[in-house]
């Protein structure tokens, strides 16, 4: 996007702040559920920044603007930003100020600091009017300043879809039933869930409102006797009414929760009760007033919090079914690893074509991210991709998370490296892989890049711990190999994955920085463990896999835990530079190679076993 477009854009807002009295005006990277990835119909700051990547806040003011981002995304967002004038700030380096640092700094007595409060989740909102009380600014929440310049797409809406126990392995009973055996021992009359793949994981249901991500735009309500669902219109089907209707669930307009929240009860909107109910249950739903209302501040937008707050007690405290979302059952790993060795064959039939046919057939990052797409639409189980398929070629896979395009078409070539970071959603699980394909000659410099991101993988996958530890306590086993060189990367080494959900789920995770929340690793979650080398206008190169946690062995010591691979992609031998790597190093990773071409033979071809085997070094 030319930064001309951007200035006039600015120049847009600025106006309408001077007319509005507003100082500063904040635009995070959010919908009305603070979703990692949001639907065009959110993209303010996307528009008005021309930054693309998926995390980034905003702040524009009259004589200046900053974006701030995060480790995988410094590459490309320098380059999306030039000449826009808008100043990017690197999150988490030394000498940047955050957000509320800048704030802080640039507005006093007098000032206006206006944002949607919407988008913005409550815990943040309270920070921010914190820091107004304490440097004598105001707040502006209720007004979207980028309404009448950011012309917004229709609101996102599909019809709900039903998943059966055998898939899931839970109905949604039992699952409400868990849910208010943890109100009652914390004392809360109900839960206010925002977070779209909790209630999809809750009610057993899924959706197509976020690109990549099956949920539907969605609120729910739980006490000890009744759940209500807030859902669109068009998304209630006459099969999930019946359905909810016979768990005990009263279906309710998406549009209608602020009043609810502020009222304290439906009254006569429960919207789409089943046509065979009987009564209307719950038409007069009264909101606590004695006993608090559980939510987690840090996923409720910030004008719920405050419409609910005028009217009951809060409980801030993380959602019970984040927790519980993150074990998976025995059904659901059951599954997860059916779908993962499906999802690893297509990707190693894909690597396979292309090696084979790169410089006779022509190759493109774009084209490439699309072959890999139809590998994986052969299976029967495929819903959709997991998130934008980064096909980085040389030096553009030191942008964490770039993602190739049509516009800009970059050919591939018999020479360096492709960076293929990719997954799927299936009836039966959600996948995120990344392999670093090897297409030609490299140089030396890549070549040792390429083994320590391998051996820095495969030491942590090969991980025991004594039960208790968490992702931070493990993380050094990754960076352990590259911190000896003086090598780092600027991200986490790993995230949780939902299950047919969002590729990025918590409240597990692998990285070194602590959290405020930080989970023991419990058997039955899952973890990414994606190390990796980043130099920016060289190379990038990242390895990563799937990773089950698992109980060991009990000793008088206590329980152990270990970690089950479930991702059976090779590794790119012609990377690899075993001159430096331990016999440790080398016996874990000649065991994991076999393993996995072992995992794959029964799949492939003759000359794809052939060929495997050979690109395994084995």
């Amino acid at each position: 996007m030319s930064a001309n477009i951007i200035e006039k854009r600015l120049k847009k807002l600025r106006e309408k702040m001077i007319r509005e009295e507003v100082s500063a005006y904040y635009i995070n990277t959010a919908d009305f559920h603070n979703s990692e990835y949001v639907s065009d119909y959110f993209k303010v700051r996307e528009f008005f920044s021309g930054f693309t990547g998926s995390n980034g806040d905003l702040v524009i003011m009259q004589n200046e603007a900053g974006l701030w981002t995060d480790g995988r995304y410094f590459v490309q967002a320098e380059q999306e930003l030039k000449g826009s004038g808008i100043t990017l700030y690197r999150m988490g380096e030394e000498g940047v100020p955050t957000v509320t640092e800048f704030l802080e700094e640039k507005l006093g007595r007098g000032s206006v600091l206006g944002f949607d409060g919407r988008t913005v989740t409550a815990a943040f909102g309270k920070k921010l009017k914190a820091l107004a009380k304490k440097k004598g600014f105001r707040i502006s929440y209720k007004k979207d300043l980028s309404k009448d310049i950011f012309e917004r797409p229709e609101f996102p809406v599909s019809k709900a879809e039903i998943l059966q126990p055998k898939l899931v392995g839970e109905t949604t009973v039992q699952k409400l039933d868990r849910v208010r055996r943890e109100l009652k021992e914390k004392g809360a009359a109900a839960l206010f869930l925002s977070k779209l793949d909790d209630i999809m994981w809750l009610f057993n249901i899924r959706g197509n409102d976020v690109e990549c991500n099956p949920v539907l735009m969605s609120y729910a309500y739980i006490t000890e006797q009744s759940a209500i669902l807030f859902l669109q219109k068009k998304a209630a089907t006459e099969e999930l009414r019946s359905v909810m209707d016979r768990a005990g669930v009263i279906i309710s307009d998406y549009n209608y929760v602020k009043k609810f929240l502020k009222n304290g009860s439906l009254g006569s909107n429960v919207a789409y009760v089943s046509a065979d109910s009987g009564a209307v249950r719950g038409s007069n739903l009264p909101i606590e007033e004695l006993r608090p209302v559980m939510l987690d501040t840090s996923e409720v937008n910030y004008t719920l919090y405050k419409t609910l707050k005028k009217r009951a007690k809060i409980m801030a405290e993380t959602n019970p079914t984040t927790a519980m979302k993150a074990v998976k059952n025995g059904t659901e790993i059951a599954h997860m690893k059916k779908i993962y060795l499906k999802d690893s064959v297509a990707l190693t039939k894909f690597i396979y074509k292309l090696v084979t046919n790169i410089g006779k057939e022509k190759y493109t990052e774009m084209s490439a991210a699309e072959e890999l797409l139809e590998f994986r639409r052969a299976i029967p189980e495929f819903r959709d991709l997991s998130f934008g398929t980064i096909s980085a070629y040389g030096a553009n896979a030191a942008m964490m998370h770039y993602e190739p395009s049509e516009e800009n078409p970059v050919e591939l070539k018999a020479e360096h490296m492709l960076l293929v970071d990719s997954g799927g959603q299936y009836n039966g699980g959600t996948t995120d892989v990344t392999r670093t394909i090897v297409l030609g000659p490299i140089t030396e410099e890549e070549k040792h890049a390429f083994t320590l991101t391998a051996c820095s993988m495969l030491n942590l996958l090969n991980a025991k711990w004594l039960y208790g530890c968490t992702g931070r306590n493990l993380d050094i086993l990754a960076r352990q190999r590259m911190w000896n060189e003086g090598m780092d990367y600027k991200c986490g080494t790993g995230h949780g994955v939902g299950y047919i959900l969002n590729v990025h789920e918590g409240p597990q995770g692998i990285r070194w920085k602590p959290l405020p929340d930080e989970a023991v690793l419990e058997e039955g979650m899952d973890v990414t463990d994606e190390p990796g080398v980043y130099r920016a206008g060289k190379f990038g190169i990242r390895t990563e896999n799937v990773l089950i946690v698992k109980k060991d062995v009990h000793t008088e010591d206590g329980q152990f835990m270990k970690f089950e691979n479930i991702t059976m992609v090779p590794i790119d031998d012609k990377g690899m530079d075993r001159s430096i790597m331990s016999e440790r190093e080398l016996a874990q990773y000649i065991e994991y190679q076999t393993e996995v071409v072992n995992a794959l033979n029964p799949y492939l071809t003759e000359e794809e076993k052939a060929w495997v085997k050979e690109y395994a070094g084995i």
